[in-house]
């Protein structure tokens, strides 16, 4: 029953997957680094037969979505700026967020800043913006974890890395830590073609070049939220996603031992019901 669309939103086209009832309640669905909206496939219907309207963008850089030239084109405010844009092309002013990865770090953002626009907010294994350095600087194990990003500054030489032999080390980063059969052969065809569109892979890591022209916001955020968080996750530390909650007025977390940062692929179940219990407060 999914449902795809292409739309114009804040000055570039956007590939959407969609489905659940036209007039339910909106969520939507941020995906990370390196996946497109196909990364939310296993939660899409059980939130839709919840009752939710589901909207997964294929974010900027990503997938079918266009791919801007230049690193300020994926500054923070301007990837908060697109689920904003997106959603009120789509006629919804208000709806819940739900980022995993980097769709969680933009999530963390968007409701910093306009926090009017969110009902609920849901993070999957993503740290606060505004934790990023300082968690690193007191926590010497997560500025280790954290050295890839050191490397994907960068310039053309991640490209070629993460392009070479069928894009492989993209790959093993879906399945090196994640149980076997978490991501068949199927799903990794579908990934290797999303990697293999013209640009895609510098618009991927442009999100990583353009960090250092973020403005991370400190500000309580006030909304409902949760944090689910892997505690397996090989990148992020666990207590991440403490210090992020630390930034909420009222917001669960969960943890999930022995999940790693793919969660919601490898214990789907689990986190739909987390999801949709959450959700459903609203």
């Amino acid at each position: 029953m999914i449902r795809h669309h292409r739309i114009a939103a804040n000055g570039i086209g956007f590939h959407l997957a969609t489905c659940g009832p036209e007039d339910g309640p909106p969520v939507v669905l941020l995906h990370g680094f390196p996946e497109f909206w196909y990364g939310w496939r296993h939660q899409m219907a059980p939130l839709a037969n919840a009752g939710w309207r589901v909207i997964v963008p294929d974010q900027r850089g990503y997938g079918e979505s266009d791919k801007p030239a230049g690193i300020g084109a994926y500054a923070l405010d301007t990837l908060a700026d697109d689920v904003c844009e997106i959603c009120s092309q789509l006629g919804h002013e208000r709806f819940a967020l739900v980022g995993h990865d980097w769709g969680g770090i933009v999530a963390w953002h968007l409701a910093a800043r306009e926090p009017e626009r969110l009902s609920r907010l849901a993070i999957l294994n993503a740290p606060h913006p505004a934790t990023l350095a300082s968690y690193a600087l007191t926590h010497p194990l997560q500025a280790v974890r954290s050295a890839y990003v050191g490397f994907f500054q960068m310039p053309w030489l991640p490209e070629l890395a993460l392009s070479a032999n069928d894009h492989a080390l993209l790959a093993l980063t879906l399945t090196g830590r994640s149980p076997p059969g978490t991501f068949d052969e199927t799903a990794l065809a579908k990934y290797r073609d999303a990697w293999s569109r013209e640009g895609a892979l510098h618009a991927m890591l442009n999100w990583y070049r353009a960090m250092p022209l973020a403005r991370p916001l400190g500000r309580r955020i006030e909304i409902p939220a949760t944090v689910l968080w892997g505690d397996a996750d090989p990148a992020l530390s666990s207590g991440l996603a403490e210090a992020g909650a630390a930034f909420c007025g009222a917001c669960e977390v969960v943890h999930l031992p022995g999940a790693t940062h793919w969660l919601h692929h490898e214990r789907p179940e689990e986190v739909n019901a987390l999801l949709i219990a959450f959700l459903a407060e609203a």
